[in-house]
């Protein structure tokens, strides 16, 4: 369990924390010299808890108005709080602020603790003491035992203690099927072992040889592999680390200076950084004016702050004492995972205004507002991850992406298989995707719909290639979510694949004797020309036989995908439209776009050929015209054709 300390400068708590634990937390030079805290300080009391050895951690916060920044930095992780008040000056301005920290992170056990009462009479210490419950009425906090000491004599200390520890054992922290997650506050350089970074483990296990990620990565820096080669866990040398634990950790594969105060340190499946979140926020009732949309804040969440603009989404202001949905756009990246506690801080930096919990890291920038998208916010405040899951397969006519919701909510995708959910999963690793059964139904017919629709249009035509006949019937629907909805309906035969082209199966074309005799003697003349194949009326003179039964036979080739119609009566084999277009993305890459004249230099082409194969491409969908310029759109469309199917959407 982790202790976090708070309450107004000169209070006492730091040196509370000596005498309940014999460590002084204030370590830097300048600490002690003007007696104030600067920094977090930590310090452990090692307990017995059956049998086995273990230790309370505590974090010692500033109590300076300069350094709240400082402490919201240690207090996004604790468990349980400690408001210390002295008894001589009793309640003062950042008491109220930290009550308000604590309070708005969610911090329902604690304590209050009445210090140097040593120095007044017991009406004094009674009058604090009725103030304090006052203070704490309104909170979660609300009731918290009161412990009256005097860190000089020791009176009251044994007593607090005892609480504390018996508060630790019937401290229960869910740590099942969530994916490790340490929020660094703290960088330095041990002799002899080299980077160690410290931290407060807000979710997950952690052993030594694990891999691990550095999420947001700092501006510039590309790490290779990290792996942990050391770990102390609430001040004990183990091989293993669990939420609720301040823990240390010795990275291999990175110095001091790739890694900084507000990264965190995570299990690879679950890194994510992001600028945009959707959250539920509390405005403090003593606020005199309302949130409104565009506010500047700063935002703070784990270790890390920055600023951030605030865009309520169920209203159009968030009045005192109102608890609203909002989008915060931050000025930079941060990690932040489903059920994050944060707190907001007015643009000077100079109050605390409200907090709340991470609903969603990957917030959308358009449609943030509509009924679905709430419907969506909704099924994400739901702490049990099962109902979550079933009720944003019911909201969301798109489906889930199953990948994007393990993550937002530190679990594996293992995990979330797992869940007992009644959502129908389709596809398989990063394009899995989770749908309500009536949903999927409706998606599925509309796809089978939209595709007999096109054949009934274009008899003569193959068919659609998937990204076609995904802005034609569902332009909304995510890329992987459409991948895995066409692979089943062709695992069902609903939908036949031929080299790019889907099609229904009656489209598909079968061949007689003659069209198959025809057909084993033209292929190999277009595959011999390459880049420069036969137009039919050659094919015709080659082989003996009419041009019209030369041209029906190519046609129900390219209808089958065996072959490509680039322009009338000129056909390609499938090899060479792969080459073409790997030619066509080498351009793009280099050059940033592909000219008819780049194109016919690097394929060997005249310049007309070259722009009938351009203007194919452009038809297809794998080029966008731009002028005079193409630019590729979907790489993946000829990739491989003839090794594995390529219906899928870039």
């Amino acid at each position: 369990m982790i202790i976090g300390t708070a309450g107004h400068i000169d209070h006492g708590k730091t040196s509370l924390v000596r005498a309940l634990t014999g460590v002084d937390t204030d370590r830097l030079p300048e600490e002690k010299k003007r007696g104030i805290t600067i920094e977090l300080g930590y310090a452990y009391l090692p307990v017995a808890d059956d049998g086995q050895k273990e230790s309370l951690g505590f974090i010692d916060v500033p109590g300076h108005e300069k350094f709240i920044h400082t402490m919201l930095a240690g207090a996004t992780g604790i468990d349980y709080g400690l408001v210390v008040v002295a008894a001589d000056d009793g309640v003062m301005p950042q008491t109220r602020e930290h009550v308000d920290i604590l309070s708005l992170l969610g911090v329902a056990q604690g304590a209050v603790v009445i210090t140097k009462i040593d120095r007044v009479d017991e009406a004094r210490i009674h009058a604090v003491e009725q103030e304090l419950n006052s203070l704490l009425a309104a909170t979660p906090l609300a009731g918290s035992p009161v412990f009256a000491v005097s860190n000089v004599s020791g009176t009251g200390i044994p007593a607090l203690r005892a609480h504390l520890v018996a508060a630790h054992i019937a401290h229960q922290r869910m740590v099942a099927d969530e994916q490790f997650r340490l929020a660094v506050d703290r960088v330095f350089t041990l002799e002899g072992h080299g980077t160690v970074v410290t931290g407060t483990v807000f979710s997950g296990r952690i052993a030594i040889g694990d891999r691990v990620v550095l999420t947001p990565p700092l501006a510039g820096k590309q790490l290779g592999d990290i792996r942990v080669r050391g770990i102390h866990a609430q001040n004990r040398r183990t091989d293993e680390g669990r939420a609720g634990q301040r823990c240390a950790l010795n990275l291999a594969g990175l110095g001091k200076e790739d890694i900084a105060r507000g990264q965190w340190v995570v299990a690879p499946d679950v890194a994510l950084a992001t600028d945009r979140i959707d959250v539920s926020l509390t405005l403090l009732a003593t606020e005199k004016n309302p949130l409104r949309a565009g506010t500047h804040v700063h935002a703070h969440l784990g270790a890390a702050h920055c600023l951030a603009r605030v865009i309520p989404l169920d209203r159009d202001a968030i009045a005192p004492g109102e608890s609203a949905i909002a989008q915060l756009v931050l000025s930079r990246p941060l990690g932040a995972w489903i059920g994050d506690r944060l707190v907001l801080r007015d643009a000077s930096a100079t109050r605390t205004l409200a907090g709340g919990r991470v609903l969603d890291p990957f917030a959308p920038a358009r449609y943030r507002k509509t009924p679905e998208r709430l419907h969506c916010l909704a099924a994400h405040a739901l702490r049990d991850a099962a109902q979550s899951l079933d009720q944003l397969t019911q909201s969301n006519a798109w489906g889930v992406d199953l990948a994007q919701f393990a993550r937002a909510r530190s679990r594996t995708l293992q995990s979330v298989r797992a869940l007992p959910s009644r959502c129908v999963r389709l596809g398989v690793g990063a394009d899995e995707f989770g749908f309500d059964n009536q949903r999927l139904a409706t998606l599925t017919a509309a796809l089978v719909s939209a595709m007999d629709a096109h054949h009934a249009r274009h008899p003569d035509e193959a068919g659609m290639d998937a990204p076609r006949l995904k802005r034609i019937a569902m332009p909304k629907l995510p890329d992987s979510a459409m991948n895995a909805m066409v692979a089943t309906l062709m695992e069902g035969g609903q939908l036949v694949q031929s080299g790019v082209w889907l099609a229904r199966p009656a489209h598909v074309e079968k061949l007689n004797q003659q069209d198959k005799l025809i057909a084993d003697r033209a292929l190999p003349l277009i595959a011999e020309g390459k880049f420069d194949p036969p137009w039919v009326r050659d094919i015709a003179r080659a082989i003996g036989h009419p041009e019209a039964a030369i041209r029906g036979v190519l046609a129900r080739l390219a209808r089958r995908g065996e072959l490509y119609a680039v322009v009338k009566d000129l056909y390609y084999d499938i090899q060479s439209i792969e080459a073409l277009s790997a030619i066509a993305i080498k351009l793009d890459e280099s050059d940033h776009t592909v000219r008819a004249a780049a194109f016919r230099d690097a394929t060997g082409l005249g310049r007309k050929r070259a722009i009938q194969v351009l203007e194919f491409f452009d038809q297809v969908g794998f080029t966008r015209r731009q002028g005079d310029d193409h630019r590729v759109r979907n790489r993946r469309l000829f990739a491989k054709s003839t090794q594995a199917p390529v219906a899928a959407v870039a």
